[in-house]
């Protein structure tokens, strides 16, 4: 009877091993991570999203002329002021123009809210209504800094709201406005 002198691995075969493992593991953890950088983009999107749709619906039931140059308007995160004057109109009536105004603070704040919520970094906000007194287009474009660097087109390109970097990310929503009366 024959006995074999060899038993178990090898030190060569164990290093192999260990190798490709390591490989897989490096692998699965960038992929972790550019995971990680996708989901933070998809809320960044579905936070510009929510108040681009609000934007709009808040200038559908607000649609006077009046109303419709203040909401002409362009804001960022960087922007400094909130006006405290417009909250009187939660408790109260208030005229188109006044509940334009408190409408715009109401937007400073939700993209100010970024530190506590996790919503869009850095966002600027352009409101264009030009030609919307007697129905019209209504364009809202948000610009966020996003966390992937990506080639911007020439449509997004010649968009100027927002600092054009690689970094920038947008929602422009297109809109036809049927003014009242």
């Amino acid at each position: 009877m024959s006995r074999s002198l060899n038993k178990g691995f090898t030190l060569l075969e164990t290093l192999i091993a260990f190798v490709v493992l390591t490989v897989g593991l490096l692998g699965a953890v960038a992929l972790q991570a550019q995971a990680k950088q996708a989901s933070y983009d998809s809320l960044q999107r579905a936070a510009a999203l929510g108040l681009g749709n609000d934007i709009i619906q808040r200038i559908r039931v607000n649609d006077t002329v009046a109303s419709l140059a203040v909401y002409n308007t362009h804001f960022s995160t960087s922007d400094s002021e909130i006006s405290q004057k417009s909250s009187a109109c939660l408790n109260v009536s208030c005229n188109d123009t006044a509940m334009a105004s408190f409408d715009i603070e109401q937007w400073k704040k939700a993209i100010k809210a970024r530190e506590f919520t996790g919503a869009i970094a850095d966002a600027t906000v352009c409101i264009s209504t030009d030609g919307a007194t007697k129905g019209g287009a209504v364009k809202v474009v948000i610009t966020w800094d996003g966390r992937q660097k990506m080639k911007q087109g020439s449509d997004n390109s010649n968009i100027t709201c927002g600092e054009a970097n690689q970094n920038r990310k947008m929602v422009v929503l297109d809109t036809y406005l049927f003014r009242r009366g």
